[in-house]
């Protein structure tokens, strides 16, 4: 998600009484404060997560533990109290049934996927964008999940390591790890192409955490009937596609490998910035009317950290600017809109996938 914003506004909370917290809990309910100062001096040390110290008396079939970017994650129970600092986990986890176990969510581009409103509504959002890692310790997570590593990691709400040192396990989703570097100032590159089978991997393992794991092959079942269904029939080798997240002063276009990679290759299409690994590379205006696109796909955003953040005002940009305005796709208004979760590597990629085929049917631009 490029340039993710990074204020943060609680919402609100919803706590356990103490007497409800099991003995391990307390003890870290009064070690909080003392704790997170230590740990944010520190920055991110090099322990390794553990989350021996945050279990509830051990459950049956527990503990259990899944590989998650070069660590291993353990809970000892199926977790109560998550806490979700992205959207696209959080859409994992209402989507797989766990509303009633998440103490919070946070870090949101778009609103809630639809069908998840609801159970959306019973979580309490601790911020908008991202939270302070104060705030995420005072919901008392037994468990927290992200979508990337800009949040969970240096420089983001803390790393896997300073939540597990108070006892919480800490998950990444693997998607913003498998086969792609984090370590420079953008948003990373891939030395591979990310698939939807990363996602599927991802909902597995947080099936198996959280006991759930038929709901997690339901939906993983559903998923790819939906990508099966959007495709069938599709050809659309001749047509390019661009993909623009955000910022019209430099505005960040999509990558060969990431999400965009996968809707592109979904319908036989080309991405006219396949030659770039960067995951959502800044580039000039130049550039993209060079290129020239049949379709351009747009990102509508809600969240108010870039400039032309939603759908509109990225048309208004380009129909009014003298150097977009008379691209191949402006001129013929080829434009496919999509939330950011859907451009961002999530379930919701799967949207992604039906609306772009959808469009280029619509528009005649498949075989």
């Amino acid at each position: 998600m490029p340039a993710s914003s990074r204020a943060a506004r609680p919402v609100g909370r919803r706590r356990l009484p103490a007497s409800r917290l099991p003995a391990s809990r307390r003890a870290v309910r009064g070690l909080v404060p003392l704790l997170a100062g230590v740990l944010l001096a520190a920055g991110c040390g090099s322990g390794t997560d553990t989350g021996d110290s945050a279990a509830p008396d051990q459950a049956a079939g527990y503990p259990r533990t899944v590989r998650d970017c070069g660590r291993e994650v353990e809970v000892a129970a199926p977790p109560q109290r998550a806490v979700s600092l992205n959207q696209g986990t959080t859409e994992i986890l209402l989507s797989l049934g766990l509303a009633d176990r998440m103490a919070g969510t946070a870090t949101w581009t778009d609103p809630v996927m639809k069908g998840l409103e609801k159970a959306n509504a019973d979580v309490p959002r601790l911020a908008d964008d991202m939270p302070s890692f104060e705030t995420v310790l005072d919901a008392e997570p037994d468990f927290v999940a992200a979508s990337f590593a800009s949040t969970l990691g240096t420089g983001g709400v803390a790393t896997p390591q300073q939540f597990g040192e108070l006892g919480v396990p800490a998950y990444l989703s693997p998607s913003d790890c498998v086969g792609k570097d984090n370590s420079g100032d953008g948003d990373g590159v891939r030395s591979e192409p990310f698939t939807m089978d990363t996602v599927y991997r991802e909902v597995r393992d947080l099936a198996r955490l959280f006991d759930v794991e038929e709901r997690g092959e339901k939906l993983i079942d559903d998923l790819k009937s939906r990508v099966e269904k959007a495709t069938s029939g599709v050809d659309a080798s001749d047509a390019t596609l661009m993909y623009w997240f955000a910022n019209s002063t430099s505005p960040y276009m999509g990558g060969c490998c990431g999400a965009p990679g996968v809707m592109t290759r979904a319908v036989g299409a080309k991405n006219a910035m396949d030659d770039t690994h960067d995951e959502w590379p800044q580039v000039g205006w130049e550039t993209v009317a060079d290129r020239d696109p049949d379709v351009l796909v747009l990102g509508d955003l809600t969240r108010k950290s870039q400039t032309a953040e939603t759908a509109a005002k990225k048309i208004e940009f380009l129909e009014s600017d003298p150097v977009t305005r008379n691209m191949t796709a402006v001129r013929e208004k080829r434009y496919v809109l999509l939330s950011g979760q859907a451009m961002n590597p999530t379930i919701r990629t799967v949207e992604g996938v039906e609306q772009v085929a959808a469009a280029l049917r619509e528009y005649g631009l498949t075989k």
